[in-house]
């Protein structure tokens, strides 16, 4: 679960193990103390002697010096917070949609000059040490290009995109992550990071399920980042039929959520462009691990200044 901290030295809380022993310490002085004014018949001087504290402020000063305690010996075992950095290197692969369905012009000019133009926009945003391949998704995916840092190559391999039959969203997984394995290994000794954007604007129609190549996805650690694209009421004439071809946006929403990426929507250039820039934001950080002893260390330094105001306010006779 999110909420568990982790922890640089988890041996350690094995100091956690005085907090029992110390709460049955403590109730085994209360129990004393009570059998001695058990004893003392004369509470009037006995109240004179021990002044007139009320007993939940004594308990409230204990909970408060034994909660210090608690979080010391957390931050003792070293825990960890999570924080974003910038990526330094990571492969990016944009599979495009050009089924016959991008000719719909409910974006315009239509729907595959669109989508050129935002992926365009969206590689120039990209840091230029990311690796980035571009799979033409149809019922026939292809490599247009594989992973490359060649910005000016990329962008003519976008422009070059031409529309074809068939929308095989399962294969156009299988070809993308093809060209992941394409990607130059550079001189560190682990890959880069993968991650797949995929937009598509129509229904899966030719090869496997979809769900069996993001299950291959979700394997290898390769997050997909989907973008439904058109309006629901986009249309292409084909063969003297017109047809509707609303995004499927419950299949794209699937493969993304199974493989940890990001689904989103767009049914206009702005709404696409919007979409690009929050998928940017996701893949150009990761999640890092950090020391956050100092967080701990001043919430049980506030815990310790009550329980030490606490035995201050005890120890004092205050005028009656």
């Amino acid at each position: 679960m999110d909420w568990v901290p982790e922890f640089q030295n988890p041996g350690r809380l094995w100091t956690l193990a005085l907090l029992p022993v110390l709460i049955i310490a403590y109730l085994i002085v209360l129990r004393l103390k009570g059998r001695v004014a058990l004893r003392f018949t004369n509470t009037g001087v006995l109240g004179r002697v021990v002044g007139s504290q009320k007993r939940w402020t004594r308990h409230l000063f204990v909970a408060m010096s034994l909660a210090s305690l608690v979080v010391l010996g957390l931050a003792y075992a070293n825990p960890l917070g999570t924080d974003k950095q910038p990526r330094e290197r990571a492969t990016i692969v944009l599979v495009i949609d050009t089924s016959q369905s991008m000719s719909a012009e409910d974006v315009p000019p239509n729907r595959l000059d669109a989508a050129k133009q935002a992926a365009q926009d969206f590689l120039h945003e990209l840091p230029d040490t990311y690796n980035v391949a571009v799979v033409s998704m149809a019922g026939t995916p292809s490599i247009v290009i594989p992973p490359t840092t060649d910005r000016g190559a990329t962008e003519r391999a976008i422009d070059a995109l031409e529309l074809a039959d068939g929308t095989a969203i399962g294969d156009s997984i299988t070809t993308a992550l093809k060209a992941v394995d394409q990607a130059p290994a550079g001189d560190e000794e682990e890959a880069a990071p993968a991650m797949i954007v995929m937009l598509s604007d129509g229904t899966n129609t030719d090869g496997p399920p979809p769900a069996e190549a993001a299950t291959q996805a979700k394997q290898r650690e390769i997050p997909i980042y989907t973008i439904a694209y058109g309006t629901q009421n986009g249309f292409v004439d084909l063969d003297g039929k017109r047809e509707n071809v609303a995004p499927d946006t419950a299949t794209l929403k699937s493969i993304a959520d199974a493989t940890g990426g990001t689904a989103v929507d767009a049914d206009n250039a702005d709404s696409l462009k919007s979409a690009y820039k929050e998928i940017g934001s996701a893949i150009g950080y990761e999640e890092v691990k950090k020391p956050i002893t100092a967080t701990y260390a001043a919430v049980a330094l506030g815990f310790a200044v009550i329980a030490a105001l606490g035995a201050v306010f005890m120890a004092a006779r205050w005028p009656r």
